[in-house]
């Protein structure tokens, strides 16, 4: 495969918000330091119907107010997009470290 079509590489993931309080301030911050650590361009939105929005921009992420229970539904393209994604996912699952 060449690098172009690397660079065509998508991947979907999703995962639900077990914190009480949402997706505030602090899960917001890690959430976009993790997507920044991959090259890949990652989006998130809550839901299905909602817009997608760059998981790299802090303001961005917490302007969802994703509350407790809310899915969470990531989609990334670049060489790193499929461990983007599982890594965004893995954290959510972990409640963001607690």
């Amino acid at each position: 495969m060449n690098d172009a079509a690397k660079d065509l590489t998508e991947a979907l993931g999703e995962a639900v918000i077990q914190d009480p309080t949402g997706l505030h301030a602090r899960p917001a911050v890690k959430l976009t330091k993790l997507a920044k650590a991959h090259q890949a361009a990652v989006e998130v939105r809550v839901g299905a119907e909602a817009d997608w929005v760059n998981a790299k921009s802090p303001n961005a992420v917490m302007k969802l107010k994703a509350g407790h229970g809310a899915t969470l539904r990531f989609r990334a393209s670049g060489s790193d997009a499929a461990a983007a994604v599982a890594a965004l996912v893995a954290l959510v699952e972990r409640d963001f470290d607690g």
